[in-house]
């Protein structure tokens, strides 16, 4: 019995570290990637939105996969809705932390 207790007494600083790891990093990130989605599929035509790549532009059109962004008059922007990073005048607007 002896033995066990000091692999658990061995053990406890390693499951601190893993319990620490997942309230400060995986956590986090699961609440972040959550609410990016929730964005997402909040689009709709008429938004003004940043793409990861830094272009602003206004939804002009829909689709489940796609969107099209109108970036100047007379010129539009077919994409995926990942490549938008945030809505212009959002919580973040689109800056990526």
């Amino acid at each position: 019995m002896g033995d066990f207790g000091d692999l658990i007494m061995a053990m406890w600083p390693w499951l601190l570290i893993l319990a620490l790891m997942y309230l400060l990093f995986i956590r986090p990130q699961q609440k972040r990637e959550k609410e990016r989605e929730q964005m997402l599929q909040s689009l709709e035509v008429g938004d003004r939105v940043v793409t990861i790549g830094g272009i602003y532009g206004t939804i002009r059109a829909l689709s489940d996969k796609s969107l099209t962004v109108e970036v100047g008059e007379n010129v539009s922007l077919k994409m995926t809705r990942d490549a938008v990073a945030g809505t212009e005048g959002g919580e973040d607007d689109g800056a990526q932390s």
